[in-house]
């Protein structure tokens, strides 16, 4: 019972920061993601390729987490992306005080998109509020179909799902539309993209919704 209660109290003090952050968002006009997965389904590879849509479709910036380095950061700000890299030291999630304190940089640049790059991580982030307007969930071919049945917390918490590396899918034994029917049934109100940053695949139909969600802040 004890550690109920402590998790209980970490998570309300969690929520009363990301509300903050929330209305925050709302007032500058800014749509945020939190994208959530296991290590090297390509979250970075993914806001790489959608940094090239930046000031065409959207005005972006990328808050990135990763337990020790400056790695991701490092690559989106190669792209002329405004991006902060948060450190946790080994921690396995963001929270919505460490995103706040990221967010005070760039909050009064000229965005209207931030993507917050979770750490790969397909438990413990998806519990925690960022003050984000969605929760996107990325799962890479490699990973198999059983995926969405194995961390179905992800899956239920996010509105978003994107099948990344299906440029692998010839070199696999996965069915896609049974990965995808496998969400569906945890969260049958996902909206589904298929992705390949290697090819450039899809990336334009991501890029074209974010923009439509940016549209109607």
């Amino acid at each position: 019972m004890p550690v109920i209660t402590v998790e209980r109290k970490v998570l309300e003090k969690n929520d009363k920061v990301a509300e903050t952050l929330r209305n925050l968002f709302r007032q500058k006009k800014i749509f945020v993601i939190n994208m959530l997965s296991s290590p090297g389904s390509g979250k970075t590879s993914l806001a790489e390729a959608l940094a090239h849509y930046s000031g065409k479709l959207f005005n972006m910036a990328v808050i990135t987490g990763d337990p020790q380095t400056r790695n991701d950061a490092e690559r989106i700000d190669k792209l002329g992306i405004p991006a902060i890299q948060i450190i946790t030291n080994g921690a396995c999630h963001l929270d919505a005080s460490l995103v706040k304190n990221a967010a005070e940089n760039i909050i009064n640049l000229d965005i209207n998109f931030l993507l917050i790059e979770n750490v790969g991580n397909l438990v413990c982030p998806a519990g925690f509020d960022l003050g984000e307007n969605q929760k996107v969930v990325v799962i890479s071919v490699t990973e198999g179909v059983d995926k969405p049945l194995k961390y179905t917390k992800a899956v239920l918490n996010s509105e978003t799902l994107i099948i990344n590396k299906t440029d692998l899918l010839p070199y696999t034994d996965v069915d896609i539309e049974q990965l995808k029917k496998n969400a569906l049934s945890i969260n049958h109100n996902l909206e589904i993209f298929e992705t390949s940053c290697r090819r450039d695949e899809g990336i334009d139909l991501v890029a074209e919704w974010i923009k439509r969600e940016t549209d109607q802040l």
